[in-house]
């Protein structure tokens, strides 16, 4: 009998499936509850994928913060948005517990980042036979914005008396039927602190003509209602306006407007600006032009050129608007031939290259120099080189910022697709 008890194997199904039972239930218990895991993970994945973008994103309370930090460093107000937001998304979740979470926001110059770290648990079911009652996934969500760049834009406007030309040909042509002398220049003659009643700057305003230097102050005044529009915090421009002098026996470099953020201040004082007067027609011998000297001033009003990575170190832009003649006492060095000591020349860059060496941008409106065919200063001195005007314009600027705009064509419009040129253009970090 006990050989044979020893020998039967009838029983050994039931035996092994009993000893196996436990095993296979663990690894069903496996199967399902890491399934399940995988699918808890995947909702606190995406949570936390949009927690991080929530902190950073353009409209948030940490972009507008970052924009105004002067240097790098943490952004408190960021880590509470993403930490609110995660947690609402946590709390409408099912099967899961978090047991902790974190969040980090940094600017690190001009790129904004988030971090976002959690840990949570996901309740087992078959996995509680082998005492497993939980699983534990945890993830890391990151995201960087590339914030926008700061800028210093220092306008130089030339408002000497040749911006006096009519603006358009068809001002021009009114201009010239209009005057004994065929002239298309509104002179502004003041003298002693007198207006000119009879000068050509009068008759301009009583003919319905619009000049120059009165569009580019137009112009100028909308440019500022374009920084606005398109800056992503208050202090991401900053502008100043400077002017070549209110008078021609005072010629100095006049600030219109200071650095500032405060456009709209900006643009009130930019739209008074006028043509430079002068105490009588032909006052030293009209050499009130000087692009040499305004530039080498201007640059020392600029500051040291910096990265556009925060609004402590913004890029410094030098934006010159002219018709690009220089007409100044220049007896050494100037580009064309003389009248005793007068220099009437193209822009002379070698100016402008000296202060793009020392790392400042140069962005330049060319307003057509109109021809002048009836007027014989023109035709003797700037006709011979009128071809040269515009290249040389577009050599003092830095590639990719320089605009022309003729008679026929708005100083506004231009005005603005310059500066937006500047500032969708990449930034260079090398």
């Amino acid at each position: 009998m006990l050989s044979r008890f020893l020998n039967d194997r009838s029983g050994n199904f039931g035996i092994m499936s009993a000893l196996l039972v436990v095993p296979l239930l663990g690894i069903a218990g496996v199967a399902i509850d890491v399934a399940e895991a995988l699918s808890r993970k995947t909702q606190l994945q995406d949570a936390a994928d949009s927690a991080a973008l929530a902190a950073i994103a353009e409209k948030s309370a940490a972009f507008k913060q970052a924009m105004l930090m002067s240097n790098n460093g943490d952004v408190p107000f960021g880590i509470k948005d993403a930490e609110d937001f995660f947690n609402s998304q946590v709390a409408a979740m099912t099967g899961v517990t978090l047991q902790n979470s974190s969040a980090a926001v940094k600017r690190d110059d001009n790129q904004l980042k988030a971090v976002f770290n959690y840990t949570a648990s996901v309740p087992t079911t078959l996995l509680r036979v082998i005492g497993k009652d939980s699983i534990t996934v945890s993830g890391q969500a990151s995201t960087v914005f590339q914030t926008e760049t700061f800028r210093d834009f220092f306008l130089l406007l030339d408002n000497t008396p040749s911006m006096g030309v009519a603006a358009t040909t068809a001002d021009i042509n009114k201009m010239v039927a209009n005057t004994p002398d065929k002239c298309a220049f509104a002179c502004h003659i003041v003298k002693d602190g007198v207006e000119d009643l009879n000068s050509y700057y009068n008759k301009a305003k009583s003919l319905g003509v619009t000049i120059r230097i009165n569009v580019v102050a137009q112009a100028t005044a909308a440019l500022m209602d374009t920084a606005v529009s398109v800056r992503k915090s208050p202090n991401q421009y900053r502008m100043a306006v400077y002017t070549f002098g209110q008078k021609a026996e005072d010629r100095k470099l006049l600030e219109v407007v200071s650095l500032t953020d405060n456009l709209k201040e900006a643009k009130e004082k930019a739209s008074l600006i006028d043509l430079m007067s002068i105490p009588y027609q032909g006052y030293d011998s009209d050499q009130q032009t000087d692009f040499d000297r305004a530039l080498q001033d201007l640059s020392t009003k600029l500051g040291h050129p910096g990265t556009g990575l925060t609004a402590a170190s913004p890029e410094k832009i030098v934006f010159f608007v002219s018709d690009g003649v220089n007409d100044s006492k220049k007896p050494q060095s100037c580009t064309k031939k003389l009248t005793g000591t007068r220099c009437q020349e193209p822009i002379d860059i070698r100016v402008c290259e000296h202060l793009k060496k020392r790392g400042y941008k140069i962005a330049v409106l060319y307003t057509t120099y109109l021809p002048l065919p009836t007027n014989n200063w023109y035709n003797t001195w700037i006709k011979p080189f009128q071809p040269e005007i515009a290249t040389r314009m577009q050599s003092c600027a830095t590639p990719g910022y320089f605009f022309e705009v003729g008679p026929s064509e708005g100083i506004t419009d231009a005005m603005n697709s310059l500066f937006l040129k500047i500032v969708s253009s990449p930034r260079l970090t090398g």
